[in-house]
């Protein structure tokens, strides 16, 4: 699978945190997910770093996560985060859950390029 241009990866990583935040998976579901993803498929350095974390922060509560995240990513050095602008839009419709759910797919593909994926 070919990569898309710098601005279509970013998209893909943005959308796929987005989706890793949301509301609407459950925890168990983020876990298996973080534990496929190789965090260096994100170009971007506080994209990374907030994939780290919320990989770090395990099978908590989605609302839970957004709480404890901010403070965390700020610790690892980006004094200026601030996780609604960087989630905007900030709810995500059960509508849009597919697309996103889309873009970790395709992550996925781009982080182990030689695997068939299984997510629950």
């Amino acid at each position: 699978m070919r990569m898309p241009d710098i601005n279509g990866r970013l998209a893909l990583q943005k959308n796929t945190l987005r989706f890793l935040c949301s509301v609407l998976i459950k925890s168990g579901t983020r876990v298996e997910i973080c534990k496929l993803l190789d965090p260096s498929v994100f170009d971007d350095a506080l994209q990374r770093v907030v994939f780290e974390e919320i990989r770090e922060l395990g099978s908590i509560d989605s609302r839970r996560l957004r709480a404890l995240l901010p403070a965390r990513v700020t610790n690892r050095g980006f004094a200026d985060f601030d996780l609604k602008e960087f989630l905007a839009p900030h709810e995500v419709s059960e509508k849009e859950i597919d697309q996103l759910f889309e873009s970790v797919l395709q992550l996925l593909d781009f982080s182990h390029p030689d695997q068939e994926h299984s997510v629950d």
